[in-house]
């Protein structure tokens, strides 16, 4: 149905299967995001679709986030114009009529956390690993991170994840309410397509509508939180903790941050 270099979409009898296609990390490059955009897009006019289930390829990674070496050229300008592309497009996945299930097949950090978060329902596979990393650069999980999460799970967990960097096994994914369920790595895109099943089984019209219904609330506020998201992700990355921050991380060294 569609395909750049790093998005691949199907659809059959109903359900939707988005792939980012890059493994072995799956990036969440400047190709990623186009696809993912041109994909819902073309999904959004297709009257048969009734489930999108979205994954990253390989066994390794579902998106392990933004491309880090790329983040010493990008200026202010362009991470504010880069994180607002990306709020858009996940906002558009999270307010897609049908319901949209990740499948976490592997690394979901920083961006591709954010994603995930950007979808109804999450499953992981047992080597699955979660993550905002973000503060350790010097930056801020700019692309719906510091709303979704915190309405995802526990505010108090949310933060601690954000504020400390660390990184969580799917089990303790489990456990907060990060994601649904945890199964063993061949299992997932099985259990994926059983609940988009189940879902195609049901009323179209009554799942959409009850999906705009249970988004209300919720995006009653988060256009807010989004703004100042933006604001913040200019803000740092103008810094010059950032460039210690990434550079740190590129050079394989414990980051020196200055608070400026």
């Amino acid at each position: 149905m569609y395909k750049n270099s790093v998005v691949e979409c199907k659809l059959s009898d109903g359900i939707a299967v988005v792939t980012i296609d890059n493994p072995p990390m799956n990036p969440l490059c400047k190709d990623a995001i186009d696809g993912l955009r041109d994909s819902f897009n073309l999904l959004l006019k297709e009257d048969s679709v009734r489930a999108v289930i979205l994954t990253g390829a390989g066994e390794k990674a579902f998106v392990a986030g933004a491309d880090i070496k790329e983040f010493p050229t990008w200026t202010q300008d362009m991470a504010e114009d880069l994180a607002e592309k990306g709020q858009r497009i996940f906002s558009q996945i999270e307010n897609f009529p049908a319901p949209v299930i990740a499948a976490i097949n592997g690394f979901a950090l920083g961006g591709g956390l954010e994603l995930a978060l950007s979808c109804d329902i999450r499953i992981a596979s047992e080597n699955a690993r979660m993550g905002l990393p973000e503060v350790s650069l010097g930056i801020i999980p700019g692309y719906g991170g510091t709303q979704r999460l915190s309405r995802t799970i526990n505010p108090g967990d949310a933060k601690r994840m954000i504020y400390t960097a660390e990184m969580i096994k799917a089990d303790k994914a489990l456990q907060l309410g990060l994601v649904q369920e945890v199964l063993p790595l061949a299992s997932l895109m099985d259990k994926a397509f059983e609940i988009a099943k189940k879902i195609c089984a049901n009323a179209p019209i009554a799942v959409r509508g009850t999906k705009r219904a249970v988004n209300s609330e919720r995006n009653m506020t988060i256009a807010q939180g989004l703004a100042e998201e933006l604001a913040v992700t200019r803000q740092v990355f103008g810094s010059e903790d950032k460039k210690e921050g990434v550079d740190a991380f590129i050079n394989k060294r414990k980051a020196d941050f200055k608070n400026r």
